[in-house]
């Protein structure tokens, strides 16, 4: 079978459930990962006849797709600001909002990237938000943090292959206590109300692990509240304190930082224009 042909198959059986446009890149994406072609080559070699074990290994993914298997998933592996991350069921598959809070942190300390800071990421999952803040913050000092074994199995090796020494550690946010200081305290923790399941995409709901997604409705700032706490006692003057939020609770998580004693709150929009981050420094009164 001719590259143009597969390509055409994949959108047939596709478009329904992703639309055309993502069956293409679903398409360009099996085809770099098995055949080693850039979009562009892809494009030039539309006439190229594809291998027998090619083939098959085209069509196991497309069968994985049709179920709403993730492509990451299927494919095992996710980019993430300029890395590839190894993922699989026992995390979240890093997103380009996450990537956006990444950015902003970067932004704010790569003028004083020479001084020793340490970083402490809450619910690192994949160890994408760590792992990319010490490569671009090398003389950072990282810690990533979470509850599941698995996923912390994956971070390491992630931070292993991408050459980042950051310090991995087992702990339930909910309890954890250290005497150590940070500088800054970044978190991405489960915010999706059971409520707002029913908006989601099937894929994520089947193949995504709930213990990063969800909380209750009638207690969505469960782990917000912990983490500040754990930050009003363990984050230096002038650190300070980033979550990516839930896009309807922007303003309940601005004046619980604020009732808290924090300052300095910056609540920012995301590239879709959702309130999707947020910002806060320890004040002098608590610090």
């Amino acid at each position: 079978m001719k590259i143009e042909a597969l390509a055409e198959q994949y959108k047939i059986e596709l478009e329904s459930l992703y639309g055309e446009e993502e069956a293409a890149a679903l398409f360009g994406l099996s085809a770099e990962h098995v055949l080693g072609l850039s979009p562009v080559k892809l494009k030039m070699a539309k006439d190229t006849s594809v291998s027998f074990v090619d083939l098959q290994k085209l069509l196991s993914i497309l069968n994985d797709l049709k179920i709403g298997k993730p492509i990451q998933h299927i494919l095992g592996v996710a980019h993430f600001y300029g890395s590839v991350f190894e993922v699989n069921e026992n995390v979240l598959i890093p997103r380009p909002e996450t990537e956006e809070l990444v950015d902003w942190i970067i932004h704010d300390h790569t003028p004083i990237r020479t001084q020793n800071l340490k970083v402490l990421d809450i619910g690192t999952g994949s160890g994408c938000i760590p792992i990319s803040l010490k490569n671009y913050l090398p003389d950072f000092d990282v810690v990533g943090l979470d509850i599941s074994p698995d996923a912390l199995i994956v971070a390491e090796r992630n931070a292993e292959s991408i050459g980042v020494d950051v310090v991995f550690i087992k702990a339930n946010i909910l309890n954890y206590q250290t005497d150590v200081k940070f500088d800054v305290i970044v978190s991405n923790p489960p915010y999706i109300r059971e409520l707002e399941k029913q908006q989601m995409h099937d894929n994520v709901l089947a193949h995504e692990p709930h213990l990063a997604l969800f909380v209750k409705d009638d207690d969505a700032l469960v782990f917000y509240q912990a983490i500040v706490d754990f930050a009003l006692t363990n984050l230096n003057f002038n650190g300070r304190l980033y979550f990516e939020i839930n896009e309807y609770l922007g303003e309940e998580m601005i004046e619980m930082l604020g009732n808290k004693g924090f300052k300095n709150i910056s609540l920012r929009k995301d590239m879709q224009g959702k309130d999707r981050m947020i910002m806060a420094m320890i004040s002098d009164e608590i610090a």
